[in-house]
């Protein structure tokens, strides 16, 4: 059995470091379009709302556009548009308070959580996500919080989470996730950059990675996520599946 562990751990390293490889080229191929834009057009990927299939999950990421549904009821009070940074709102349904993170996850906002957290007479009894992510950073801070608070995530039907937000969702005691919701993964942004600079970025993007795989390895779930995000350039997303959802370990329960 130690020795199938360890075959599987070898193929993952082996597809990250692919990954790392393809990420310095997707760089300095960003710069080469912005030098000659119009070079290497392809068809653009449909919007996030087209249903994903098997093979075919790949979707156009744009942060302030996120899917629209009707909510699920009024124990998701979502925004009509995506909130700047993340708002909590806690909604209470019988006798389970939950609180909705939603909006984009900018620098800052993992202070502003634990303020917020510390601020309440007592903790929720789970957190919701509806975000189109942001800072990796302040993600990992918000997650690790959850975690040691002990509160299961949740997405709820309609919800989105994609890029740095999976993270927070990662970070739940239990992790249920609606047939109704997405959640999607991406390499994560690190600013612009420019010819020379490129493998500097890498440099620095292999660090910021190195910290997220212990940060999954320390939330158990399966590293196998990470190699979908960095084989996904930064504008599009990877919505996953139900089989991933659950063969990640991002999820320990899908709801419908």
């Amino acid at each position: 059995m130690s020795g199938v562990k360890t075959s599987r751990s070898g193929r993952v390293l082996q597809a990250m470091l692919a990954a790392q490889i393809a990420l310095a080229g997707f760089i300095l191929l960003g710069d080469f379009q912005r030098i000659a834009p119009g070079l290497w057009q392809g068809d653009p990927a449909p919007p996030a709302a087209v249903p994903v299939r098997p093979g075919d999950q790949t979707r156009r990421y744009a942060p302030r556009d996120l899917p629209r549904e009707e909510p699920a009821g009024p124990g998701f009070p979502r925004s009509d548009t995506v909130p700047e940074r993340l708002q909590f709102t806690a909604t209470r349904s019988g006798d389970i308070e939950t609180v909705l993170l939603e909006g984009a996850i900018e620098p800052g906002d993992s202070a502003r959580f634990a303020d917020y957290l510390d601020q309440r007479t007592a903790p929720p009894d789970r957190i919701a996500l509806h975000s189109p992510g942001g800072s990796v950073t302040d993600a990992l801070e918000i997650g690790r919080m959850i975690r040691d608070a002990g509160l299961p995530t949740q997405m709820q039907a309609g919800a989105a989470c994609f890029s740095a937000c999976p993270y927070i969702l990662a970070a739940g005691t239990e992790r249920q996730v609606s047939r109704r919701a997405l959640v999607g993964v991406h390499q994560h942004y690190f600013g612009e950059s420019t010819l020379l600079p490129a493998f500097v970025a890498v440099e620095s993007i292999q660090h910021g990675q190195g910290e997220v795989l212990e940060y999954l390895a320390t939330m158990g779930i399966d590293l196998r996520l990470s190699a979908k995000a960095m084989q996904t350039p930064p504008d599009n997303i990877y919505i996953l599946l139900e089989e991933e959802l659950t063969g990640f370990a991002l999820a320990t329960e899908m709801l419908d």
